[in-house]
């Protein structure tokens, strides 16, 4: 089947057009795609519910704000920015400890700094150096391809790796990997922990016009997380697992096209359907939409 078409309308005349990608998986199968199913993308952030994993196994004494904030692409807000001074509190470690770089002057204000708290958590735990955490070969790194290889149900070095915006390994396999991986997550060990304290903080994951806390917030059950280069990953209720990739990367094409996907699997999120397209001033001046 084709890739989904999401299309940016001005004043009636389409001016941009966006092909996305998707695939559905239950119970290890295949259960609806749109485009090239097998289409190899980098998770980016969308990896950062896996990545917790060994977190949630390793420290019981973080709460769930503190593993939603390791989850998350946070937009610096105060709440999300508290989060992730309690979990660097609890790793223990200092700001300057992370290795993800400045935003807005400040390695805290990073949109990976919670990721970057965890990590620092999890070398603690674990007896690990602390210094280089972010590279290849470290044992964080090493655990967490690990993780990613276990979820996907692929082997480890059959995983195509890079570095990530935030200086870490981002891992790269099928969509239909990618959603079979989030179908999995909370039959994975900690992985029960990671999806309840995300649903239960959907605001930390991202922000209120975000795919995936808006998808959280709109159905029950179900858990989100987006990436950088137009990725998301969802799971639902019933072992239920999709991913979607926009072919080139354009994020604005995430909403629309998540809506239009789970619609034809029978679960319709009417607020993401339509994305307006607003100017300046606060105009609505055209709409963001699957093709009709």
């Amino acid at each position: 089947m084709r890739p989904l078409a999401v299309e940016v309308r001005r004043g009636g005349v389409v001016e941009a057009r966006h092909r996305v990608h998707a695939a559905a998986v239950r119970k290890g199968r295949l259960v609806a795609a749109r485009g090239d199913a097998g289409l190899v993308t980098f998770l980016r952030s969308a990896a950062k519910p896996f990545q917790a994993l060994p977190l949630a196994r390793g420290r019981p004494d973080l709460d769930e704000r503190e593993l939603a904030i390791a989850s998350a692409s946070h937009l610096a807000d105060d709440d999300q920015l508290a989060a992730v001074r309690s979990l660097l509190a609890k790793a223990p470690a200092d700001e300057e400890e992370l290795e993800c770089g400045p935003e807005g002057g400040s390695r805290l204000r990073h949109n990976c700094s919670g990721k970057h708290a965890g990590m620092l958590a999890l070398a603690r735990a674990n007896g690990w150096p602390v210094p280089g955490y972010r590279l290849a070969g470290h044992p964080v790194q090493q655990a967490l391809l690990a993780e990613m290889a276990a979820a996907a149900e692929v082997a480890a070095d059959t995983i195509a790796t890079a570095v990530d915006g935030c200086g870490v390994i981002t891992f790269a396999v099928s969509l239909e990997r990618v959603a079979r991986a989030f179908a999995r997550l909370e039959t994975l060990d900690g992985g029960a922990r990671v999806a309840a304290s995300m649903r239960a903080y959907p605001e930390l994951i991202r922000g209120a016009a975000a795919a995936d806390t808006q998808l959280m917030r709109a159905l029950p059950g179900w858990v989100a997380k987006g990436g950088a280069e137009g990725v998301i990953g969802a799971a639902g209720p019933g072992g239920l697992g999709v991913a979607l990739k926009v072919e080139d990367g354009a994020g604005r094409a995430i909403r629309p096209a998540l809506a239009a996907f789970l619609a034809g699997l029978g679960t319709p999120v009417p607020a993401l359907a339509v994305q307006p397209l607003v100017n300046s001033r606060g105009e609505t001046v055209g709409e963001i939409a699957t093709a009709q």
